[in-house]
């Protein structure tokens, strides 16, 4: 399943709100599934411009920078996910906040929450009322605390 979102979907950005292929891809899976996808297409771009290979870990929680990144290779990491996705990439959260996992949040939180974001959950049948013998023991237990 994460494999349907390949890297290689570069789009200019939409000038509407249409979504591109690559988001497009990652709004069609399930819902449980499209965080991971949107992992797999951030470590992909992060891995080419790295000059890694599919085997290499890519630890989510090292700073591009321990990584080997400079900022040039950082700025066109931006640029390719931004052609990606469609969306603007606050230069700011790629230096401030440099690692893949902390990358991968703000892409999944501030970005892509209306793509990534799960269906509301089924609601949850009412409560019943305590039966009135609850609420009278409680009652009593009350009026005994309320008097010591």
């Amino acid at each position: 399943m994460v494999d349907t979102v390949r890297a290689d979907d570069t789009v200019a950005p939409p000038a509407d709100s249409t979504r591109t292929p690559a988001v497009a891809r990652i709004a069609a899976l399930a819902p449980s599934e499209r965080r991971d996808a949107l992992e797999a297409l951030v470590a992909q771009e992060v891995r080419t411009a790295l000059l890694m290979t599919d085997d290499e870990e890519l630890p989510h929680d090292v700073s591009y920078f321990d990584l080997g990144m400079t900022s040039l290779l950082i700025t066109e990491v931006k640029s390719r996910l931004e052609r990606l996705l469609g969306r603007t990439i606050n230069a700011n959260v790629l230096f401030n906040q440099p690692t893949v996992g902390r990358l991968l949040d703000h892409l999944a939180e501030d970005l892509l929450a209306d793509v990534l974001v799960a269906p509301p959950a089924a609601p949850t049948p009412a409560r019943a009322a305590a039966p009135a013998d609850d609420r009278a023991l409680v009652d009593d237990v009350l009026r005994d605390l309320y008097r010591a």
